[in-house]
């Protein structure tokens, strides 16, 4: 990569084309290609080492995947509930009894308004 001069073709990304395809290169910086222009659209961009640039999608995916990582406490997670209090929520739950609550009627949905309102 040290031989490269400006002016000489290497493949690239283009972020306009959207595909990998040839480039010259622009402009060089402390011996490293900087940009490179685009030989079938002519669009100049920095050179991005003929990877992809990841989509927008991907980075919001990203961005709430830690905002809920972000989100969960540590601490809780860690401490599992303590066996004897288990224990005796169980007892206590076998000596209630627990009776089933009636299910609600189900409503009919209101009629809907059919025509166009007469004007007064």
């Amino acid at each position: 990569m040290s031989d490269l001069r400006l002016g000489d073709v290497i493949d690239d990304h283009c972020v306009k084309c959207r595909r990998l395809t040839n480039h010259s290169v622009v402009s060089m910086l402390n011996g490293q290609v900087a940009k490179v222009r685009c030989r079938s659209c002519y669009h100049d961009h920095d050179y991005l080492h003929e990877q992809a640039p990841p989509s927008k999608k991907d980075l919001k995916k990203a961005e709430l995947f830690n905002a809920v990582l972000g989100n969960v406490d540590p601490a809780a997670v860690a401490d599992p509930v303590d066996p004897d209090l288990a224990e005796e929520t169980d007892e206590t739950e076998t000596e209630t009894e627990t009776v089933p609550e009636p299910e609600p009627e189900p409503v009919a949905p209101a009629p809907k308004k059919r025509g166009r309102a007469k004007k007064a």
